[in-house]
């Protein structure tokens, strides 16, 4: 990558605090002028070297205090390096810390107009686009009162709307979407995608490893202040996610537990009035099923799946399914010691590591958790329909913990257990695609307030 093509390029950076015990401590240095020590370091960043390709989408991802933050205020320069060299190439907009380049006495609009100047608009560009930037934030009335007032989602809604408006050709987002509403976070993604397939540069750090493998083409994995991991996101999230574990193994839940509720029959749920028109063409959604393997996998060793199948109805191993049908995923474990509460669960993940569907025995055995004395074996099937899935290849992963939903044990997480690869798909829109019970036209007779039936 030649430094033409970089928007970003970080050489042995480091940045260090100088702590002081006391505040005569101060006095003291400057009284020695440096020759004398009366502080001591704590290192955020440590020799950090990494560039940013213009277009590129990055996530940085890491645990509280790896030096993250740090990291996005040195390359907008609210924050000086200690040695090294940050090179930064265009206009950068940052959302940062919650209310960062607010006036707190001004009000929502006046603050628009105190950012939007910040950024180097003019005063013509700001009129074109101070109602855009209202509409966006969407935040009624209250841009007209302090931004002192704001809750943080405001405070979040009011400073992205004015980075959405500003031609960035860097945006550097530090977990800022953590705090909006689902309605308005939808919005951000929208844009930031839209931002991304304009040409523009993504610096995005995130704990939500689902957002950082959809939206990011790179991950840059930090701990203690130092680049542990520069790759795939799909490679970092899942070395983050056994780190997670490894560190410490009371987490909350990572694989989603569905509902319990089973209204109607199998045989209801699994019609398609269009069932027959797509099996019989082209567009029927055959899905290649390859056999179990524990390649890659982490957890502190208690139990291990030692086998797992896609099955029929009669408990055949099936090597194809066709999205639509009926299965059972059939997951063998055995145990190494004595399990007081097992739970036995699965995702599957899309090829960039994002998950569409999981769920686990939590629930069902709540009343009466599964006990495994130490070489038993197992067998936990769930049946379902499976999803019609967009061509393309897809992976079940695995995992047997012992506790319960918010506090368990992860004796094994295997990923990439089982992989699946969609040849056709009927699918419409969306991540998957669901078969449905009943697509039907309901219009209006000429009277009004009558409807009928085709």
């Amino acid at each position: 990558m030649s430094c033409e093509d970089s928007t970003i390029e970080i050489s042995n950076l480091r940045k260090a605090y100088r702590i002081f015990d006391k505040p005569s401590s101060r006095l003291w240095h400057m009284l020695f002028r440096g020759h004398q020590r009366f502080y001591r370091e704590h290192v955020a960043l440590d020799d950090v070297s990494f560039k940013v390709s213009r277009g590129e989408t990055v996530g940085v991802v890491g645990r509280n205090g790896s030096g993250k933050s740090t990291l996005l205020s040195v390359i907008c320069g609210t924050l000086l390096p200690s040695s090294g060299t940050v090179a930064v190439s265009g206009r950068v907009a940052a959302l940062l810390e919650l209310g960062a380049g607010f006036n707190p006495e001004l009000n929502g609009r006046e603050n628009i107009d105190l950012c939007a100047q910040i950024y180097g608009l003019d005063a013509d560009d700001l009129d074109n686009r101070r109602d855009s930037i209202i509409a966006f934030a969407d935040i009624g009335d209250h841009i007209d009162q302090p931004v002192k007032t704001y809750s943080s989602g405001m405070f979040t809604r009011l400073a992205f709307a004015v980075i959405a408006h500003v031609d960035a050709d860097i945006l550097v987002i530090d977990e800022a979407l953590a705090v909006g509403d689902a309605y308005f976070v939808q919005k951000c993604m929208r844009y930031l995608r839209a931002f991304r397939d304009g040409g523009g540069t993504l610096l995005f750090v995130s704990h939500d490893m689902g957002a950082i493998t959809a939206l990011c083409d790179r991950a840059i994995w930090l701990v203690d202040g130092r680049v542990n991991l520069d790759s795939d996101p799909k490679r970092i999230a899942e070395a983050y996610l056994a780190d997670l574990y490894r560190q410490q193994q009371v987490v909350e839940a990572i694989i989603g537990s569905a509902s319990e509720a089973r209204g109607a029959s199998s045989e209801e749920i699994r019609l398609d009035p269009r069932r027959e028109l797509v099996v019989n063409s082209n567009l029927r959604n055959d899905l290649e099923i390859r056999e179990f393997a524990a390649l890659h996998d982490f957890g502190a060793g208690g139990a291990q799946i030692v086998d797992s199948a896609l099955r029929d109805q009669s408990g055949a191993i099936l090597s194809w399914v066709v999205g639509g049908e009926l299965v059972v995923l059939s997951v063998d474990v055995v145990a190494s010691q004595e399990i007081l509460e097992l739970i036995v669960g699965f995702v599957v993940k899309d090829k960039n590591g994002q998950p569409l569907f999981g769920d686990n025995t939590y629930l069902s055995m709540l009343d009466s958790p599964m006990r495994v004395a130490a070489g038993d074996r197992a067998r936990v099937e769930f049946e379902f329909q499976m999803p019609i899935l967009p061509s393309g290849v897809y992976a079940i992963s695995l995992a047997v913990s012992e506790g319960t939903q918010k506090s368990h044990t992860v004796h094994q997480w295997v990923h990439e257990a089982i992989l699946l690869t969609s040849t056709a798909s009927s699918i419409a829109t969306g991540l998957v695609g669901i078969p449905m019970r009943r697509i039907g036209v309901v219009k209006m007779s000429d009277k009004a307030g009558t409807l009928e039936k085709p």
